[in-house]
């Protein structure tokens, strides 16, 4: 079903979009920095647990190998595993991490997981070993370290699981949740959670599609009345697999608007299936459906990104800037800088600045000119416009009026990539579905740059929005900044 999600979210234009006053990330700004605080401390301390698995498990090995010999040395076999050891942890974290073992605790994988991994990891480290000319009288090194690693690592992670499951409870951490879906489903996910291997999540009600005898949660009503509890919630939970899709849709547009998490549980028949993969204290495993927006830990990969490539851009671009300021002001009358007010993150107006490419006089003109206006949808542009300045034309050709928003990325108002922001008039012009584009900062380049520019249509730059939101990277990010140099070359759609 999350498939389908994602192909529709892109289609479905009739849902009203009542955009936020502000960051939704700061909506509940102590609750995102306890959640990005567990976060940062729940991936580092497993990553120094399977750090230390990994290191006891070889100098167990070490130390059990000289033991059948008769040369037991602990001390010896402390130093031996202290010179492997290193590359072998590196590669465990860098695997397990790419296996979701780090995730969150409700999504993380479980023993059948691990053991995958670790395995994994015997394989790069016996290959690296070969590469290297190592010889090796037998191969016990590296599966005796296997077998100890499973024991050690398995442990730490159980213990672990037990350990900040009880902080959990004892601090009184709790999600509520409200369940959405059938009425079958419902009381499937309900006892499952009720079980109490979900110790931070709180059933508080429920919406169901069909009749539902009840079962000790709350009946909120109809669907359509679920806005009213979004202040007293954290989550939705979809109950139902078949859940009617642009409902789904909808209903998971309205629950990110309002800052609350959507998760999906699985079948009814999942449910009392014996799990496959064991995951430490779960019964139930959940699917969550991310919000278009950067937050937790992605918000600060993305602005870490954001500050040192504009200081480094901006050292850069510095003597250019110096020289296009002094063209502008000598080749017209104004302002070098240009302050064009426009809607950033959650629509509230900011100062954009670019070097200035029109006369004084454009924005009354701007009127006289709509009948002229060369594309559809909500964007104005005009191949010859009268307003530019000879300057300004050469500045356009080559994207260097941008440079100054630089200063707006450090200012924390723009990201170097994301969606463009737009003049207010062509903001008051936007559809309901195009708005969603505003859930994030607006960014100096992104997808409308490297693919096409001014030579697509509107929805069509829209839609390119939302695939750079739903496939963020921190990798796609330099991606594309790489190839808006290109772009910028070639001048295909820059006018």
């Amino acid at each position: 079903m999350a498939n389908g999600l994602v192909r529709h979210l892109e289609e479905v234009k009739s849902a009203p979009v009542v955009l936020p006053p502000r960051d939704v990330r700061a909506r509940k700004p102590l609750l995102l920095r306890l959640e990005t605080g567990r976060s940062l401390v729940r991936v580092a301390t497993l990553a120094a647990l399977d750090a230390l698995g990994v290191f006891l498990a070889i100098w167990t090995a070490l130390e059990v190998k000289a033991a059948l010999r008769g040369k037991s040395d602990l001390v010896l076999s402390f130093h031996q595993a202290w010179d492997v050891a290193p590359l072998a942890c590196l590669v465990t974290i860098l695997l397990f991490a790419r296996s979701r073992l780090y995730g969150p605790r409700a999504i993380r994988p479980g023993f059948a997981r691990v053991i995958g991994s670790l395995f994994q990891v015997m394989i790069v480290s016996l290959i690296y070993g070969v590469v290297e000319g190592g010889h090796f009288s037998s191969y016990y090194i590296f599966y005796g370290s296997l077998l100890f690693a499973l024991l050690y690592v398995s442990a730490f992670r159980w213990a672990f699981e037990q350990a900040s499951g009880a902080l959990l409870r004892a601090a009184g951490y709790r999600r509520r949740a409200v369940l959405v879906g059938s009425g079958p489903h419902i009381q499937e996910v309900a006892a499952a959670l009720g079980s109490g291997k979900h110790p931070e999540l709180e059933p508080v009600g429920f919406v169901s599609l069909t009749p539902l005898p009840s079962n000790g949660l709350k009946d909120l009503g109809p669907l359509d009345h679920i806005d009213r509890y979004f202040g007293q919630i954290d989550e939705v939970l979809i109950a139902d697999p078949d859940f009617p899709q642009s409902e789904a849709v909808e209903l998971v547009d309205r629950c990110h608007r309002h800052g609350v998490r959507v998760r999906v549980a699985p079948s009814t028949m999942e449910i009392l299936m014996d799990r496959v993969e064991f995951v430490p204290g779960q019964t139930l495993p959940l699917f969550e459906l991310k919000p278009p927006v950067f937050d937790g830990t992605d918000w600060l990969l993305k602005r870490a990104f954001d500050i040192v490539g504009s200081i480094i851009l901006l050292g850069l671009s510095a003597p250019v800037m110096f020289v296009i300021g002094l063209a502008v002001k000598f080749t017209s009358r104004g302002p070098v800088i240009y302050r064009s007010m426009r809607p950033g993150i959650g629509g509230e107006p900011f100062a954009c600045l670019k070097f200035r490419t029109m006369y004084e006089d454009a924005e009354l003109r701007q009127s006289e000119l709509e009948e002229h206006n060369e594309k559809g949808g909500a964007i104005f542009k005009i191949r010859r416009d009268p307003r530019v300045t000879p300057v300004g034309q050469f500045l356009r050709r080559w994207s260097l009026d941008e440079l100054p928003q630089l200063f707006n990325v450090l200012r924390g108002e723009m990201s170097i990539v994301g969606p463009r922001p737009l003049p207010q008039r062509d903001f008051d012009r936007l559809e309901d579905w195009h708005r969603k584009r505003y859930l994030v900062l607006p960014g100096i380049t992104g997808l409308w740059q490297v693919s096409g520019r001014s030579e697509l249509d509107f929805d069509e730059l829209v839609r390119l929005d939302f695939l750079y939101l739903e496939n963020w990277s921190v990798f796609q990010d330099l991606s594309i900044m790489l190839k808006t140099i290109p772009a910028v070359i070639k001048a295909r759609g820059a006018w």
